[in-house]
């Protein structure tokens, strides 16, 4: 596999000061972001700036039984709870702002997220106030009516900008996206999470070894290793409360990339013994091209890229320069990012495929930045 080329990037600009003000105070109806549980919904507000860009605010908790559930020490704020609330911003903004009905079904089509200033994600005595101002690059319309749209995040934190996200929805009448799945299913009815199978075949993988403690939040089985590569059928959580909030006839996106995440884990700590009780993913990318199927058996492989070793004396104090930006890290006297003895800065890309009946679902691209924090 290739590796990603490496690539100098200039440090994200400022916010604006004429950002709108966002509140902090509640959580918007949990319908506008297709969730069921209230203590599932993280967005707290949207405001808009112009016809193609909004300003949303997300409080991240300290705590969560599926997003706090990592064994780094310190803690902090999981990059897929971060993905989760640009996702619930995107949704959000789809039925306010661009007339998206809300009974529409979505369709996720690709996301990323890049982290490039870890010392704000570290979780500390009060929920993160992300803020993400959003912006629209790509609108897609069918008879008046907006049928997609993709999006570019920047993210922020007490105005300091932490990261970016990039995401796609593609959104279907319920008569539409009933057509579609019947037409992928070749006329099958559609199945429902709610009466699947509670257990998935295979020997569960041990926590510790993906970097949780929780084994309910462990979704890898039958897992092997050889050389650069692993692999791993998927669990699917059915009766998990936060990875199948409500029902669903398919195997959501969110699911696929937490498998792809923790195989990746898994692979690093036996290519090159990176204990995943040390590695943060710093750089998500994920590319959805097919519907993964409840019924069907997923199997996901991985390969691990030639480690990236960057020297510890960068350009500029405090800063070092990633595959995908900028990576700030603590000042003087502060909380430093250690690795390997102060010597160098070690990142593992991992290219993850998830596969069906031989046929790719995704494809999910991962950075592992290897975290001593002292």
């Amino acid at each position: 596999m290739s590796t990603t080329s490496f690539t100098r990037r200039h440090a994200p600009a400022a916010i604006p000061p004429n950002e709108p003000e966002l509140d902090f105070s509640r959580t918007v109806d949990r319908l506008l972001v297709h969730r069921d549980a209230l203590g599932e919904v993280f967005l707290t507000d949207l405001k808009r700036i112009d016809d193609e860009s909004y300003a949303a605010a997300a409080q991240l908790p300290r705590s969560h039984a599926y997003y706090g559930d990592h064994q780094l020490r310190p803690s902090f704020h999981d990059p897929l709870l971060l993905l989760e609330a640009c996702r619930q911003a995107n949704l959000a903004g789809a039925h306010r702002f661009y007339d998206v009905d809300e009974d529409n079904k979505f369709i996720l089509t690709h996301l990323r997220l890049t982290l490039t200033h870890l010392r704000s994600l570290v979780v500390g005595p009060a929920p993160l106030p992300l803020v993400m101002r959003v912006r629209v690059v790509n609108r897609k319309e069918r008879d008046g009516r907006v049928t997609g749209l993709d999006y570019a995040i920047e993210l922020s934190v007490d105005g300091t900008v932490i990261g970016t996200s990039e995401m796609g929805l593609r959104f279907k009448t319920p008569t539409d996206y009933l057509t579609l799945r019947l037409s992928n299913r070749a006329g099958r009815a559609l199945p429902s999470s709610a009466n699947h199978p509670d257990v998935t075949p295979g020997t569960p993988v041990a926590p510790h070894l993906v970097g949780r403690s929780a084994p309910e939040n462990v979704v890898l089985v039958d897992a092997s290793t050889s050389g650069t590569t692993g692999s791993a059928g998927l669990r699917i959580p059915a009766d998990h409360p936060s990875m199948f909030d409500h029902p669903q006839d398919h195997l959501p996106g969110m699911v696929i990339t937490e498998g792809a995440r923790q195989l990746a884990l898994l692979t690093a700590l036996d290519v090159c013994g990176m204990s995943a009780a040390k590695v943060f993913p710093t750089d998500i990318d994920v590319h959805f091209t097919r519907f993964g199927e409840l019924e069907d058996e997923t199997v996901l492989t991985a390969e691990a890229s030639e480690r990236l070793r960057i020297p510890s004396e960068p350009a500029d104090p405090g800063v070092y320069y990633t595959q995908g930006g900028v990576l700030e890290l603590p000042e003087s006297g502060e909380e430093s990012v250690r690795l390997g003895g102060g010597a160098a800065l070690e990142q593992l890309p991992v290219r993850v495929e998830a596969r069906q009946r031989g046929e790719l679902l995704c494809v999910v691209g991962l950075t592992l930045t290897r975290v001593s924090l002292g």
